[in-house]
Protein backbone atom coordinates (compact mmCIF):
# COMPACT_ATOMS: atom_id res chain seq x y z
CA UNK A 1 0.00 0.00 0.00
CA UNK A 2 1.43 3.36 -0.97
CA UNK A 3 -0.29 5.70 1.49
CA UNK A 4 1.74 8.21 1.15
CA UNK A 5 0.05 8.86 -2.85
CA UNK A 6 -3.23 8.36 -1.46
CA UNK A 7 -2.75 10.83 1.12
CA UNK A 8 -1.53 13.27 -1.76
CA UNK A 9 -4.83 12.44 -3.91
CA UNK A 10 -7.14 12.79 -0.98
CA UNK A 11 -5.38 15.89 0.51
CA UNK A 12 -5.19 17.75 -3.08
CA UNK A 13 -9.14 16.88 -3.63
CA UNK A 14 -10.35 18.08 -0.37
CA UNK A 15 -8.11 21.21 -0.97
CA UNK A 16 -9.68 22.25 -4.70
CA UNK A 17 -13.35 20.64 -4.39
CA UNK A 18 -14.70 21.08 -0.96
CA UNK A 19 -17.23 23.61 -1.47
CA UNK A 20 -16.37 26.64 0.76
CA UNK A 21 -19.24 27.08 2.79
CA UNK A 22 -18.41 23.16 4.70
CA UNK A 23 -17.27 25.29 8.41
CA UNK A 24 -17.17 22.19 9.97
CA UNK A 25 -16.70 19.41 7.59
CA UNK A 26 -13.48 21.10 5.64
CA UNK A 27 -10.06 19.50 5.53
CA UNK A 28 -9.35 20.84 9.11
CA UNK A 29 -12.30 18.41 9.86
CA UNK A 30 -10.70 15.34 7.51
CA UNK A 31 -7.01 16.33 9.84
CA UNK A 32 -8.31 16.29 12.79
CA UNK A 33 -10.01 12.68 12.34
CA UNK A 34 -6.67 11.20 11.21
CA UNK A 35 -4.86 12.61 13.93
CA UNK A 36 -7.29 11.59 16.48
CA UNK A 37 -7.67 7.64 14.54
CA UNK A 38 -3.64 7.49 14.67
CA UNK A 39 -3.67 7.69 18.11
CA UNK A 40 -6.63 5.33 19.18
CA UNK A 41 -5.12 2.98 17.13
CA UNK A 42 -1.90 3.16 18.59
CA UNK A 43 -3.65 2.95 21.83
CA UNK A 44 -5.42 0.08 20.83
CA UNK A 45 -2.72 -1.65 19.62
CA UNK A 46 -3.47 -2.63 16.28
CA UNK A 47 -0.70 -3.80 13.64
CA UNK A 48 0.81 -1.25 11.26
CA UNK A 49 -1.55 -2.68 8.17
CA UNK A 50 -4.16 -1.75 10.00
CA UNK A 51 -3.27 1.65 11.29
CA UNK A 52 -2.45 2.30 7.79
CA UNK A 53 -6.07 1.10 6.43
CA UNK A 54 -7.50 3.48 9.12
CA UNK A 55 -5.58 6.27 8.40
CA UNK A 56 -6.53 5.61 4.45
CA UNK A 57 -10.52 5.58 5.84
CA UNK A 58 -10.10 8.57 7.95
CA UNK A 59 -8.16 10.52 4.87
CA UNK A 60 -11.57 9.17 2.26
CA UNK A 61 -14.01 9.02 4.80
CA UNK A 62 -15.76 12.85 4.05
CA UNK A 63 -14.32 13.06 0.49
CA UNK A 64 -17.98 12.45 -0.86
CA UNK A 65 -18.79 16.15 -0.05
CA UNK A 66 -16.96 16.76 -3.26
CA UNK A 67 -20.32 15.85 -4.80
CA UNK A 68 -22.86 16.02 -2.44
CA UNK A 69 -23.80 16.96 1.36
CA UNK A 70 -26.31 14.37 1.97
CA UNK A 71 -25.03 10.39 1.94
CA UNK A 72 -21.92 11.50 1.32
CA UNK A 73 -20.36 8.38 2.28
CA UNK A 74 -21.37 5.67 -0.89
CA UNK A 75 -19.70 8.58 -3.05
CA UNK A 76 -16.60 8.31 -1.09
CA UNK A 77 -16.36 4.27 -1.05
CA UNK A 78 -17.29 5.42 -5.15
CA UNK A 79 -14.00 7.39 -4.65
CA UNK A 80 -11.60 5.37 -2.52
CA UNK A 81 -12.51 2.03 -4.39
CA UNK A 82 -12.04 3.82 -7.82
CA UNK A 83 -8.29 5.33 -6.88
CA UNK A 84 -6.84 2.92 -4.17
CA UNK A 85 -6.04 0.12 -6.20
CA UNK A 86 -3.72 3.04 -8.02
CA UNK A 87 -2.24 2.96 -4.53
CA UNK A 88 -1.40 -0.83 -4.28
CA UNK A 89 -4.40 -1.67 -2.55
CA UNK A 90 -6.36 -4.98 -3.10
CA UNK A 91 -9.79 -5.73 -3.46
CA UNK A 92 -9.53 -6.90 0.52
CA UNK A 93 -8.30 -3.33 2.02
CA UNK A 94 -10.42 -1.57 -0.51
CA UNK A 95 -13.70 -2.98 0.90
CA UNK A 96 -12.14 -2.84 4.66
CA UNK A 97 -11.56 0.99 3.54
CA UNK A 98 -14.95 1.09 2.65
CA UNK A 99 -17.10 -0.50 5.31
CA UNK A 100 -14.54 1.78 7.85
CA UNK A 101 -16.25 4.53 5.88
CA UNK A 102 -19.81 3.45 5.76
CA UNK A 103 -19.71 2.71 9.65
CA UNK A 104 -19.83 6.64 10.41
CA UNK A 105 -22.78 7.27 8.61
CA UNK A 106 -25.26 8.37 11.20
CA UNK A 107 -25.99 6.62 13.38
CA UNK A 108 -22.50 4.83 13.40
CA UNK A 109 -22.54 1.31 12.89
CA UNK A 110 -19.34 -0.37 12.97
CA UNK A 111 -18.81 -3.93 12.50
CA UNK A 112 -15.10 -4.22 12.85
CA UNK A 113 -12.48 -3.13 15.43
CA UNK A 114 -11.31 -0.85 12.72
CA UNK A 115 -14.53 0.68 11.71
CA UNK A 116 -15.11 1.47 15.99
CA UNK A 117 -11.54 3.12 15.91
CA UNK A 118 -12.73 5.63 12.89
CA UNK A 119 -16.07 6.32 14.14
CA UNK A 120 -14.88 7.08 17.54
CA UNK A 121 -12.00 9.41 16.06
CA UNK A 122 -14.43 10.74 13.51
CA UNK A 123 -16.60 12.05 17.04
CA UNK A 124 -13.41 12.55 19.02
CA UNK A 125 -14.40 16.24 19.77
CA UNK A 126 -17.62 15.54 21.92
CA UNK A 127 -15.35 14.72 24.70
CA UNK A 128 -12.69 17.65 24.24
CA UNK A 129 -12.26 21.30 25.87
CA UNK A 130 -12.46 22.28 22.30
CA UNK A 131 -16.32 20.79 21.93
CA UNK A 132 -18.07 23.71 22.17
CA UNK A 133 -15.95 25.93 19.24
CA UNK A 134 -16.04 22.95 16.79
CA UNK A 135 -19.61 22.47 17.30
CA UNK A 136 -20.04 25.81 16.63
CA UNK A 137 -18.78 25.42 13.04
CA UNK A 138 -21.51 22.55 12.74
CA UNK A 139 -24.07 24.90 13.42
CA UNK A 140 -22.92 27.99 11.37
CA UNK A 141 -22.92 25.03 8.69
CA UNK A 142 -26.33 23.33 9.24
CA UNK A 143 -27.86 26.94 9.64
CA UNK A 144 -26.41 27.81 5.83
CA UNK A 145 -28.37 24.67 4.85
CA UNK A 146 -31.26 25.24 6.91
CA UNK A 147 -30.84 22.13 8.79
CA UNK A 148 -31.60 24.11 12.30
CA UNK A 149 -33.06 27.77 12.61
CA UNK A 150 -32.13 28.68 16.03
CA UNK A 151 -29.30 28.85 18.81
CA UNK A 152 -32.03 26.84 21.31
CA UNK A 153 -32.78 24.53 18.46
CA UNK A 154 -29.21 24.05 17.70
CA UNK A 155 -28.57 23.56 21.87
CA UNK A 156 -31.40 21.07 22.02
CA UNK A 157 -30.08 18.53 19.08
CA UNK A 158 -26.80 18.60 20.81
CA UNK A 159 -28.01 17.90 23.91
CA UNK A 160 -29.86 15.02 22.40
CA UNK A 161 -27.06 13.58 20.61
CA UNK A 162 -24.30 13.67 23.53
CA UNK A 163 -26.90 11.84 25.25
CA UNK A 164 -27.49 9.11 23.11
CA UNK A 165 -23.92 8.73 21.99
CA UNK A 166 -21.51 5.91 22.81
CA UNK A 167 -17.90 5.58 22.08
CA UNK A 168 -16.86 2.45 20.93
CA UNK A 169 -13.42 1.47 22.05
CA UNK A 170 -12.23 1.54 25.41
CA UNK A 171 -9.49 4.41 24.46
CA UNK A 172 -12.01 6.71 23.58
CA UNK A 173 -14.45 6.12 26.38
CA UNK A 174 -10.83 6.44 29.01
CA UNK A 175 -9.88 9.36 26.84
CA UNK A 176 -13.12 11.22 26.35
CA UNK A 177 -16.16 10.25 28.29
CA UNK A 178 -15.62 12.85 31.16
CA UNK A 179 -15.12 15.63 29.07
CA UNK A 180 -18.39 14.83 26.96
CA UNK A 181 -20.33 14.50 30.47
CA UNK A 182 -18.98 17.93 30.78
CA UNK A 183 -20.08 19.29 27.63
CA UNK A 184 -23.26 17.62 28.46
CA UNK A 185 -23.82 19.34 31.73
CA UNK A 186 -22.98 23.00 30.24
CA UNK A 187 -25.28 22.50 27.14
CA UNK A 188 -27.62 21.89 30.04
CA UNK A 189 -27.20 25.21 31.59
CA UNK A 190 -26.97 26.99 28.43
CA UNK A 191 -30.49 25.65 27.88
CA UNK A 192 -31.58 26.16 31.63
CA UNK A 193 -32.37 22.65 32.29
Amino acid sequence: MHYQKAKKYAIGRLRKELPSNLYYHGIHHTLDVCQAAQSLAEQEKVGSEERTLIATAALFHDIGFIEQYLDNEPIACRIATDYLPKCDYNVGQVKQVCDMIMATRLPQSPLSKLAEILCDADLDYLGREDFFEIADTLKREWMQMDFISSDTEWNKKQLGFLSSHTYFTESAMVNRDVGKQTNFLALQKILGI
